[in-house]
């Protein structure tokens, strides 16, 4: 089990390098104790082996949404809350995202599908709440149907 959670945080990371050069590979985001990493990439880009572990829906126009929440505090350990979301496309269509929490040993997980158009830009809105405070991630991703 723990071989493939670190084969899915290598797929994942590398993902990045392919699905967009301009991409910075340390997508995150801070909020006072709280680094929020997160990414969004094609669904295609998870083997099929990892995909049906996780339940993941592979297509073409599917995407997947990871979010990480590790606490500076406590030597950046992986804290657990309760994420929310939507996504919405530039003609306002808005998608509420469905998170699962994945825990493999000490690490923490939210994922979440995305269902896309080619070259479509989607601008998202993540809640997160941790037992002390409420935050709001916002960022924008342009899919693409490989």
């Amino acid at each position: 089990m723990r071989h493939s959670l670190t084969i899915l945080k290598i797929l994942l990371i590398s993902s990045l390098f392919f699905a967009n050069l301009t991409v910075n590979a340390a997508q995150f985001k801070e909020f006072a104790n709280l680094q929020v990493h997160y990414i969004a990439l094609p669904s295609t880009f998870i083997q099929p082996n990892i995909a049906k572990k996780y339940n993941i829906k592979r297509s073409r126009t599917n995407g997947l949404l990871n979010i990480s929440i590790l606490d500076k505090k406590q030597k950046n350990k992986a804290i657990a809350a309760v994420i929310t979301g939507t996504g919405q496309n530039l003609i306002g269509q808005i998608y509420q995202l469905k998170f699962t929490e994945i825990k493999e040993g000490e690490a923490i997980y939210y994922l979440a599908d995305y269902p896309y158009l080619n070259e479509e830009i989607v601008n998202f809105k993540i809640n997160i709440k941790t037992q002390r405070k409420s935050n709001t991630l916002k960022f924008q991703h342009k899919f693409y149907v490989d």
